[in-house]
């Protein structure tokens, strides 16, 4: 019985099937399709159509073996492989039309040429600009249409141009020697120095870093970069915001270049994504991303990323993607405790050469608490104004300074007068947010308390732990990011968090 080109390449997947991962079965074989089997001589061809020259490529380096020993068991011997490269694509409706180049699987060095009336390898460009497989030049080309003489920031590399010559796009001041660790970071910092010691070959592949605005987000995912860069772990390392690479893929669209930002983003090392939240609603955008995260990540590349909030929490990005940003390890930055935002303080005055009093630093930290952007700035603004009026810095002076940024301090409240108010409103008995029982309401009662003593107190995350009849600072975390999510989903539960903070306040006064 007479073979069809469908069934010998459905043999064949189902071998390939067995031996690769299945994600990356449906990613590089479940679109392909068999479009001719012929005999010429003694010779069995099977031609496969691949939807792009980049198909061509990848499966030439990765698959090659696999292929080759795939074709023998199924067609023989005397069975071999050839591609039909679709050149252009047109809509989903009529499929793959248009013009297309048909070109053997690569031979074993000692087999002679088949007999075959395909081109020979050294073709002809494809698009605009590329060529075949490693006989690229890089491109000229400009940022806008009609703007000949504004490169795009980030030329798309191909290749034949050396990968250690593109521009990462990293500032060098986002080291891990500059990054204070504390309660707030410790997670993520680590994780983060184990990316850097070891690009790509950790389980923390993607990494997302997550948090609010001024947090330390971006210092962290750059020092991997300049990490990787400083000893020379990784070839190429770009850092790049998610605006900007929105940016460069449109304007790679207007100017039929489409390819080559693909290929660009294709071949770096070390990819760094900042915000990605901003890639919410932009589909083709997010289209794109998703086949170079693929890419990157079959290949063990390192993908490192950051948004403002936890993946299950950003709108308007397509399942599939969210799913892959949680591959790996996602870990959040909180607001820093008290003892490190002296740290970062302390820091900042010595970066900037200036000596100031261990008063004045406590001062700033103790008031100022949303992010460290903001501390920082109340220093510059500290030092900016005492400069100016060539005053010295002192008490009155930070005052004085900063009356705007901060409140006028209040009692300080204690762990032990939280705990009074928040078990006094569920009526249960203090001890037992100490004790260890694990029953609904002490469990919630102890949650809530726990995230007024993080939110109104100066204490860290360890100290608050030790109080609840010590408990780990993870604890601690987890049960602050319990009550925010109820918080942001559940009205009732945010109108009575409300009125027990009314009552934490009035104790207060």
């Amino acid at each position: 019985m007479e073979q069809s080109p469908e069934s010998v390449w459905k043999q064949c997947l189902e071998i390939i099937r067995d031996n690769i991962s299945r994600q990356s079965f449906k990613t590089w074989f479940a679109p392909l399709k068999a479009v001719g089997l012929e005999q010429e001589g003694e010779l069995t061809k099977l031609t496969v159509q691949l939807p792009s020259q980049f198909y061509y490529e990848w499966l030439e380096e990765h698959y090659f073996a696999l292929l080759r020993k795939t074709i023998t068991k199924v067609l023989g011997p005397q069975g071999r492989l050839f591609y039909d490269i679709v050149i252009e694509k047109d809509d989903a409706e009529t499929g793959y039309e248009g013009a297309s180049m048909h070109l053997p699987a690569r031979r074993p060095a000692n087999e002679p040429a088949a007999p075959s009336s395909s081109p020979p390898p050294d073709l002809p460009p494809v698009t605009p600009g590329y060529s075949a497989p490693r006989k690229l030049a890089a491109p000229s080309f400009s940022a806008v249409p009609g703007s000949p003489t504004e490169p795009i920031a980030n030329p798309f590399v191909i290749p034949g141009i050396r990968k250690a010559d593109i521009d990462s796009k990293l500032n060098p001041n986002y080291t891990f020697e500059r990054f204070i660790e504390g309660d707030c970071n410790r997670l993520a910092r680590s994780a983060a120095l184990a990316i850097a010691q070891q690009p790509g070959a950790t389980s923390f592949n993607p990494f997302l870093v997550y948090g609010g605005v001024g947090l330390g987000k971006t210092h962290l995912i750059q020092a991997i970069g300049n990490y990787l860069k400083a000893n020379r772990k990784a070839e190429s390392v770009l850092y790049v915001s998610s605006e900007r690479f929105t940016t460069e893929f449109v304007q790679a669209i207007q100017n039929n270049r489409a390819s080559d930002f693909s290929l660009f983003y294709r071949q770096i090392d070390l990819l760094i994504i900042d915000d990605v939240q901003f890639f919410g609603k932009k589909e083709k955008t997010q289209e794109e991303f998703f086949h170079i995260f693929n890419a990157l990540h079959q290949s063990g590349k390192q993908i490192v990323l950051s948004a403002d909030r936890p993946p299950r929490d950003i709108q308007g990005i397509e399942e599939r993607l969210l799913s892959r940003f949680q591959w790996g390890l996602s870990a959040d930055l909180q607001m820093p405790e008290l003892e490190t935002r002296i740290a970062i303080l302390r820091r900042k005055a010595e970066d900037d050469g200036i000596v100031i009093n261990d008063e004045i630093i406590e001062f700033v930290a103790h008031h100022i608490k949303s992010n460290i952007r903001e501390l920082e700035g109340a220093l510059i603004r500290l030092l900016a104004h005492a400069t100016l009026h060539k005053r010295e810095i002192d008490l009155p002076l930070a005052k004085e300074v900063l009356r705007d940024l901060i409140k006028d301090a209040r009692v300080s409240l204690t762990i032990e007068q939280i705990q009074n108010v928040v078990c006094d409103y569920f009526g249960i008995p203090e001890d037992l947010v100490r004790a260890k029982t694990r029953k609904r309401e002490v469990v919630q009662a102890r949650q809530v308390a726990m995230h007024f003593c993080k939110k109104l107190t100066q204490h860290s995350l360890k100290t608050i732990g030790l109080h609840f009849g010590g408990r780990d600072h993870s604890t601690v975390i987890h049960a602050c990011q319990s009550v925010q999510n109820q918080i942001e989903t559940d009205p009732k539960f945010r109108d009575m968090i409300e009125e027990i903070h009314h009552k934490i306040e009035v104790r207060s006064r």
